[in-house]
């Protein structure tokens, strides 16, 4: 049986002692992705790059060696195509990555003047594909932000504004039957786009904001039974007023935990506001914004984020964060697992932007508060002692052990 499937593959006697190393290593592959697929695959794909001899022609069944270890939908992967997969960004990668960053963040300042941090945390958002929760009062330039990010990347782009009346079909589309064709045709919504903005989302009933929770999380739309993706990059720009409470309904829970971020862009200081009245006196200038960068190259951003390093030592760190959120005395509700994986690829992203190949732990403390206060909850006497949950972050990070040292952080 083993002699006919080597005549099989083709080989002869030294095929087979060429590829024996291979074949046994792959056999354990299988073997052991039964229990661990995804780990396996990983590990494989490593792997076959530096031990496959530059000698593997196509000839070679990968699909035999590696089951679906070696598959990329639905057909076998070449050896270059199983490198990209893990391959990490390199050093000329990365600081494209921040020369393109930093161009479209200064687009948007030329009308958001003096929150250049917060320009920062919505587009390391976008290339981290996570939504966006802009919260705060009227007047600080929360749409505008929105609006302006969207002007600056050559895109689709949409705007709805939540009011009570809105429906869910307003989102996400209608089927409209056609007379002439005898059949029911699809129109799309506003949530169609690459870049949408939701406008005082709090606005719109419980029923109408449940028609993003699919969109935000899988980025597709379910109607009539046919789900619809979204075309990449998506991303979800939503704006919300804390302190007018009539006529609104709160975000619940499930909702709020779907967005990567929660922002709040604050009153701009004397200086600032003194020169948005030169600035924006006369004509605002987000009417003099042009696009910097397109869908294509966004994505290309994205893919070199993915492939920023994390270590195993910073990976604990932030699990320790999230595990210590829920063992808090004076939390409620703490952080879910969703949000170690968002605090993650967010610190990719930070690290991709300020020119580096790895992530830091100055990196997940930078974006614990962003990114752990709108998914947790503080007791009510906690509440009562006037407490808020970024203190509680706060607390936490001083007394969680900085990876690679034996102090706690400062």
């Amino acid at each position: 049986m083993r002699q006919a499937r080597w005549r099989e593959d083709g080989m002869g006697r030294n095929g087979r002692r060429c590829h024996q190393p291979l074949r046994r290593w792959a056999h354990a592959v299988r073997k052991a992705s039964r229990h661990e697929a995804g780990c396996i695959r990983t590990a494989s794909i490593y792997a076959l790059q530096f031990i496959a001899p530059s000698s593997v022609t196509d000839d070679l069944p990968f699909d035999r060696l590696l089951g679906d270890c070696g598959r990329t939908r639905g057909r076998v992967a070449s050896i270059s195509e199983l490198g990209d997969l893990v391959e990490r960004a390199s050093s000329d990668s990365v600081q494209a990555f921040a020369a393109r960053f930093d161009a479209v963040a200064s687009n948007v300042e030329r009308v958001i003047q003096g929150k250049r941090g917060v320009i920062d945390e919505v587009l390391m958002c976008l290339v981290a594909e996570g939504h966006v929760l802009v919260e705060d009062v009227p007047g600080v330039g929360k749409t505008l932000l929105a609006k302006s990010i969207a002007r600056s990347i050559d895109c689709t782009f949409h705007r709805i504004q939540f009011t009570p009346d809105l429906l869910p079909s307003d989102v996400t589309g209608v089927s409209i039957w056609d007379r002439q064709k005898a059949e029911f045709s699809f129109k799309k919504g506003a949530i169609f786009a690459n870049v949408v903005v939701g406008d005082e989302i709090n606005r719109a009933s419980p029923k109408t904001q449940a028609a993003l929770l699919e969109a935000m999380e899988e980025r597709q739309v379910t109607i009539d039974g046919v789900t619809r993706p979204l075309d990449p990059p998506f991303i979800v720009l939503a704006t919300q007023n804390p302190l007018e409470h009539e006529g609104t309904y709160p975000l619940p829970e499930a909702q709020l935990d779907r967005f990567m971020v929660r922002l709040r862009i604050g009153y701009p200081d004397h200086a600032k506001e003194l020169e948005m009245l030169d600035t924006h006196g006369v004509r605002s200038t987000f009417l003099d914004l042009e696009p910097v960068v397109t869908a294509t190259e966004v994505m290309e951003l994205i893919e070199i984020a993915r492939r920023i390093h994390v270590a195993p030592s910073v990976k604990e760190y932030i699990i320790d964060l999230v595990s210590a959120t829920r063992r808090h005395g004076e939390i409620l509700l703490g952080s879910s697992p969703r949000s170690a994986l968002y605090l993650q690829r967010l610190a990719r992203a930070r690290a991709a932007a300020e020119g580096r190949e790895f992530v830091t732990p100055d990196d997940i403390k930078a974006l614990a508060v962003p990114v752990l206060t709108h998914r947790m909850a503080l007791r009510p006497e906690a509440q009562m002692r006037g407490t808020t949950i970024e203190e509680v972050i706060e607390s936490v990070l001083r007394n969680l052990r900085v990876p690679g040292s034996t102090r706690v952080a400062t």
